[in-house]
């Protein structure tokens, strides 16, 4: 029995970038209007069983800050580790 095995016909490209910060508080934000749109009728989605979807937009909105706070963080990570690698020849130049 012969086994065969994949090979890939050309390498993998680098992952894009984007802007994860203003992604991040764009969802964010979308949560937070959600949750404020839906808030005064909590009493009809409270009789009808839907309550949920408030706390759901509202949990979206707060999971929505701390991605915040964690894609802030990274872009500033990747920054400074660019900045390392390129090295003060990049400063003076």
């Amino acid at each position: 029995m012969r086994t065969t095995t994949w090979q890939p016909r050309h390498e993998t490209p680098e992952p894009l970038e984007a802007n994860d910060v203003a992604i991040t508080i764009g969802g964010t934000i979308i949560w937070a209007v959600l949750f404020v749109v839906q808030l005064p009728f909590y009493g009809w989605y409270s009789d009808h069983g839907h309550a949920w979807w408030i706390w759901c937009c509202a949990a979206g909105a707060a999971l929505g800050v701390v991605g915040i706070v964690y894609t802030r963080r990274r872009r500033d990570a990747i920054r400074r580790s660019h900045q390392r690698e390129s090295g003060p020849a990049a400063d003076q130049g």
